[in-house]
C-alpha cells in the first residue's frame, strides 16, 4: 500500500427523533422482544418522518461535525456519499449537499456498495487525497431503509433503521490516517439480500419485485462469518500488526450474533468492538461512524488509537480499513 497522505479531521453523526421500540413491532408483526433481542442485539431503531429523506440526514450530520469541531466546508473540493437510499435516482444525495451548504467548487458523487459503503467511500477519499487530486473531501453515509422495509416480513422489518454520519478527510502527509486496506466481492451471492428496480431476476433466479429489501440471513450471516475473519487477517499481515495492538474493531452492526461470530473467530474480544445495532438497529452504510461516533461520546476511543474499520453486505461486498485515530 502507497503510504497515505490524509487524515481523518472530525466527524458528526445524526439520527432520526422518532423511535421504534421492540414493543412496537409486537403490535405489528409476529414477534417479541425477547426473541429480537436474542437473534438481533437490536432493542430499538430510529425511523425517519414521511418528508424526512437521506439528504436531510445528511445535512444534519454534517452540520453536527462542523458544530463540533469549528471546520469550514468551502474548500472542500470533494463530496463523497455513501447510500442505498437516495432521495432521487439523480440528482445525487453529493449533489444536494453541494446546493444546501453552498460549496463552490468541488465534485460531488454518489456511490452505492450497501452495507460496505462507508468504508469504501474512505478508501476512495484516501486514495483521491493519497494521489494529490484532492485535498479536502466530505464523506457521508446517510440511509433511510425504514422506506424500503416491508413491515409485514418479521425476518427484516426487526432489523432497519435510519441514520448518517460525516466524516472529513484532508491532506497531511506528516500525520496519516490510514494505514491498510482489504477488499473484496462475490457477486453470485447475490441474490441473498437485494432490493429490486428493474430486473426482475438475478443469476437467472426470480426476485421479490416490490421494491423492498429481501434478505436471506442465513445465507448472508454464513457468507460474513467465513470471510470477514479472513479479511482481517490480511488486513493485519499488510500492517504488520498484531490483534492484540488493535484498541477497536468496528464492525457494520448487521447483529449481535453476526458480530459475535466474526469476533469468535478472528480472536476480538466483544469488549474491544464498538457496534450501534442496540439503539439505531441496521442503519447499513450509517452504522460504523454511528458505532464510531457512540465510541468517542464514552471516552472509549483516544487520540493515537488504532482502529479496524470493517464494512460488509449486498453484492456480496466487504471492505476493510486499518487507521489510526489522529483527532484529539
Amino acid at each position: 500500500m502507497i503510504k497515505s497522505k490524509a487524515c481523518i479531521t472530525a466527524i458528526g453523526t445524526y439520527v432520526p427523533q422518532k423511535r421504534l421500540l421492540n414493543e412496537d413491532l409486537e403490535k405489528m408483526v409476529d414477534t417479541n422482544d425477547e426473541w429480537i433481542v436474542q437473534r438481533t442485539g437490536i432493542k430499538e431503531r430510529r425511523i425517519a418522518g414521511e418528508e424526512e429523506y437521506a439528504s436531510h440526514l445528511a445535512f444534519k450530520a454534517i452540520a453536527n461535525l462542523v458544530e463540533k469541531y469549528h471546520k469550514d466546508l468551502q474548500d472542500v473540493d470533494c463530496i463523497i456519499v455513501a447510500t442505498t437510499t437516495p432521495d432521487y435516482a439523480f440528482p445525487s444525495v453529493a449533489c444536494q449537499i453541494q446546493n444546501h451548504f453552498n460549496i463552490p467548487c468541488t465534485a460531488a458523487f454518489d456511490l452505492n456498495a450497501t452495507c460496505a459503503g462507508f468504508t469504501y467511500a474512505l478508501h476512495l477519499a484516501n486514495n483521491l487525497i493519497t494521489s494529490e487530486a484532492h485535498k479536502k473531501i466530505l464523506v457521508v453515509a446517510t440511509e433511510t431503509l425504514s422506506k424500503v422495509t416491508d413491515y409485514k416480513d418479521r425476518t427484516t422489518c426487526i432489523l432497519f433503521g435510519d441514520g448518517a454520519g460525516a466524516i472529513l478527510v484532508e491532506y497531511d502527509k506528516e500525520n496519516p490516517s490510514f494505514l491498510a486496506s482489504h477488499m473484496g466481492t462475490n457477486g453470485e451471492g447475490g441474490l441473498h439480500v437485494y432490493r429490486t428496480t428493474f430486473a426482475t431476476t438475478i443469476n437467472d433466479k426470480p426476485l421479490n419485485t416490490t421494491g423492498k429489501i429481501v434478505q436471506n440471513g442465513r445465507e448472508v450471516y454464513k457468507w460474513a462469518s467465513r470471510t470477514i475473519p479472513i479479511g482481517i487477517q490480511e488486513l493485519l499481515l499488510k500492517t504488520e500488526i498484531n490483534i492484540e495492538d488493535i484498541n477497536w474493531f468496528i464492525p457494520h452492526s448487521a447483529n449481535l450474533r453476526m458480530v459475535e461470530s466474526i469476533c469468535e473467530k478472528s480472536g476480538f474480544s466483544i469488549e474491544k468492538t464498538l457496534i450501534s445495532m442496540k439503539y439505531f438497529g441496521n442503519t447499513s452504510s450509517a452504522s460504523i461512524p454511528l458505532a464510531l461516533n457512540l465510541g468517542i461520546e464514552e471516552e472509549k476511543v483516544q487520540y493515537g488509537d488504532t482502529l479496524l474499520l470493517y464494512g460488509f453486505g449486498g453484492g456480496l461486498t466487504h471492505l476493510g480499513l486499518v487507521i489510526r485515530w489522529n483527532i484529539k
